[in-house]
């Protein structure tokens, strides 16, 4: 008995069938290999009973795969124009089962399309991935609509997002995913595994959402806290903190944090700390 995948042409053919050279202006990386994107997919966890949203499907490499591994139901949101025939291919093999909508993911509202529990399972766009990435960890409330995301981006970024202090990549992305939020780097994908192939190794990043912070904080206080601290990681924290209070000083040392320290010294718990001082 011939399987949905069966009835669907190889995406190398469907890449050639459409024209779909991947685009630079749109952060394009086509990942044609099902048996890696099986792999992403089923790090995601028990999809069954899931809606799953994906940004960028492009051809549909991980669509597809999605699509096999179980998903209750895929919706994709796509901006290239090209690739949308070859997204309704997918959707006429498994009917009734994948949505997609033509449109910018910064600009979608994704939620109007769903039902919970929700998983986020994409490999995004190099242009808009850690934009998109910062939206979803700080939305209005907390806990937010997904249950998960299992994103692929550059290596770099992927060591930013799950950075300890005293590392060059610890900062704010570190800080905001970490702080209600376990992430972990899955595993890496060499710049071969794409069409066309990037100039950096990829990784996929594996997020659990935690029903509530791991440290008490007021969210935007953190927020600004943590981008005074960094925007001069170099200095002092009495220095790149003053505009925050001008008795700053005396707050840090009231805590227990040295005012000469330097914020990629100082883990999650001290900046909740300064942020609920402050």
């Amino acid at each position: 008995m011939s399987t949905a995948e069966d009835r669907l042409p190889p995406l190398r053919d469907v890449i050639a069938t459409h024209g779909l050279s991947a685009r630079k202006s749109l952060g394009q990386n086509f990942l044609l290999d099902l048996n890696i994107t099986r792999k992403i997919a089923r790090r995601a966890g028990d999809l069954s009973a899931c809606d799953v949203l994906e940004v960028g499907p492009g051809p549909g490499g991980l669509t597809r795969a999605l699509l096999m591994e179980g998903a209750r139901r895929v919706v994709a949101i796509e901006r290239d124009a090209r690739c949308l025939p070859a997204l309704a291919q997918i959707a006429e093999a498994y009917p009734g089962r994948l949505e997609v909508i033509e449109g910018d993911a910064l600009e979608v509202d994704a939620l109007a399309h769903l039902q919970g529990p929700v998983r986020i399972v994409a490999n995004l766009p190099y242009n808009v991935g850690t934009e998109l990435l910062v939206r979803w960890m700080t939305p209005e409330s907390w806990p937010p609509y997904w249950t998960s995301l299992t994103l692929m981006f550059q290596r770099e970024v992927a060591e930013r997002i799950v950075a300890q202090p005293g590392s060059k990549a610890y900062g704010r992305l570190a800080i905001l995913c970490q702080w209600r939020a376990e992430p972990r780097i899955a595993f890496d994908l060499p710049p071969q595994a794409f069409t066309p192939p990037p100039k950096v190794t990829s990784s996929v990043v594996h997020v659990e959402r935690l029903d509530g912070p791991r440290h008490p904080a007021d969210p935007a206080r953190l927020e600004r806290v943590v981008a005074h601290a960094f925007g001069q990681r170099r200095k002092m924290l009495r220095q790149s903190l003053k505009a925050l209070a001008p008795d700053i000083v005396e707050q840090l040392t009231a805590i227990g944090i040295d005012p000469t320290a330097r914020a990629e010294t100082l883990d999650l718990e001290a900046f909740c700390r300064i942020a609920r001082a402050l």
